[in-house]
Parts: structure tokens; C-alpha cells; sequence
């Protein structure tokens, strides 16, 4: 007896959800491993944050106020926690969120990435802030906000827009928001006249390319381009993205700060 005409279709793409998954274990094992390997590894170094707070009339006082120091972040942990985000989204898409995250990759869509990527990108993005010197907490404040406002304009372009019909007015405007906090922190390096640490240099430009490798992916995808015609490629293009940004940054940072 013949199979049904649409039973090859849909066998097809079981197989090719089912390799998704394998490859999501993998992946989120990955991180995870990671992740426990820094915080036993890593030693109790952190970075102080401040904040300035008035201290007279704001007309009349003729200079800023000294910087209160608030509190420190481990710079171990603060590592580990944007791999863990990672390596939660990944299992969790694999397993029970399985079935749900197969119908938004059928319409074209994975909101759990945007989601992750929102707080794990904005952490890695404040965390390289601080080492080429802001500590401020407004200015780390914003930072986060304007990246993770970068992210949330990818999940709005994702879940409205089509590739015949797009309109770019989301991945422009998300574009334009991801270029402030990296253009803020250029200026820093530039303005340390040379006295930035060399791996400092090496984290801003390989986790630049990176970052907008992402954004590159997108307009692959929406464009049509080459193997981008299959959002699954896509998709396996954004994990090995991630996974490659996260382990590069933790292990830069691992190597030249954290080692015990």
C-alpha cells in the first residue's frame, strides 16, 4: 500500500526536528558543562559598580559628587550565568518545550531565542563594559536596556514580518539601538590612549564581529539568500553563533583574569 502524499513530507520533518533536538542536547550540555567548569575554576575577582548621587543644589554645586561604591559583581559568576541562560533555553527547547518550539520554527519563528538572547547578550555586553572601564550603574543600566531593546526589535521582526513582504523598519531601528552601546564602548578603549589590556582589545573586536554575524544571519534569512531559503539552516546558524560567542568570551575572560 502507498503511503498518504503528505507522509513523506511530514517524515521529513520529523527526522529533521528530531536532529534539531539532538543537536539543542548537545549544545545546552555544553554550556552547562562550561558553566560548572568556571565557577569551580574561577577565582573570587569582581568588578565594583558606583553611582553619583547629589549631594546639594543641583544648580549650585560646582562639581560632580564623589562616587559611592554599591556593590561588586564576581566576574566568574556573571559568566557563568549568561552561559547558564544559554544552556537552559537550549534543553528546554529540546525537551519540554519540545512540541511548542517546533510550531514557532514552522511559522518562521523561535521567540525562546529572543527571550535568552535578551538577558544573555545584555550581560555579556555589560560585562565587557566594565572591563574597558564603565562602572557606573546608570551607564550599565542603559546599556543593558539599549541591547536588550536591540534583541526585543529581532523577536518583533521575527513574529511579524514575512521575507516577500518585509518590512525593515524592526531590523533597522534594532541595528541602530545595538550600534549605541558598541560605539560607546569604542570610544573608551579609544580614550584609554593604550593603557587597556591587550585581551580587552582582542574581546571587543572578535565579540563585535560576532555580535553582528547575528544580525548578518537575519538579513541572510530574510533576503533568501542561498541556504538561507530554509529557516532550519538559520536556526542552526544562530545556535553555533551563540555558542561560539559565549564560550569565546568566557574563555578570554577565564584565561587572562580568572584562573585561580
Amino acid at each position: 500500500m502507498s503511503n498518504p502524499p503528505d507522509a513523506s513530507p511530514a517524515l521529513d520533518r520529523d527526522r529533521r526536528y528530531a536532529r534539531l533536538a539532538r543537536f539543542n542536547v548537545i549544545v545546552g550540555l555544553l554550556h552547562l558543562a562550561q558553566a560548572i567548569v568556571l565557577i569551580v575554576l574561577s577565582n573570587d575577582l569582581a568588578l565594583p559598580v558606583f553611582g553619583s548621587f547629589l549631594s546639594d543644589d543641583p544648580v549650585m554645586q560646582r562639581g560632580p559628587s564623589e562616587p559611592d561604591l554599591l556593590f561588586s559583581i564576581p566576574i566568574g559568576y556573571a559568566v557563568a550565568v549568561f552561559i547558564l541562560f544559554a544552556a537552559g533555553d537550549h534543553l528546554l527547547t529540546a525537551g519540554p518545550l519540545r512540541s511548542w518550539y517546533e510550531r514557532k520554527l514552522d511559522v518562521r519563528a523561535n521567540t525562546a531565542r529572543w527571550v535568552e538572547y535578551s538577558v544573555s547578550s545584555s550581560i555579556m555586553i555589560v560585562l565587557i563594559a566594565m572591563f574597558v572601564g564603565i562602572w557606573d550603574l546608570a551607564a550599565l543600566v542603559a546599556i543593558f536596556g539599549v541591547n536588550t531593546s536591540m534583541i526585543l526589535f529581532g523577536l518583533v521582526m521575527e513574529r511579524r514580518e514575512e521575507p516577500e513582504t518585509a518590512d525593515w523598519t524592526a531590523f533597522w531601528s534594532g541595528t541602530f539601538a545595538g550600534l549605541v552601546p558598541w560605539g560607546l564602548l569604542g570610544y573608551y578603549l579609544v580614550a584609554a590612549g593604550g593603557d587597556v589590556p591587550n585581551f580587552v582589545y582582542v574581546i571587543y573586536i572578535v565579540q563585535f564581529v560576532l555580535f553582528w554575524t547575528f544580525a548578518l544571519n537575519m538579513w541572510l534569512q530574510y533576503k533568501q539568500i542561498g541556504r538561507w531559503r530554509d529557516y532550519i539552516f538559520g536556526e542552526y546558524s544562530y545556535i553555533i553563533l551563540s555558542l561560539a560567542a559565549k564560550t569565546l568570551l568566557a574563555w578570554l575572560v577565564f584565561g587572562n583574569v580568572l584562573r585561580s
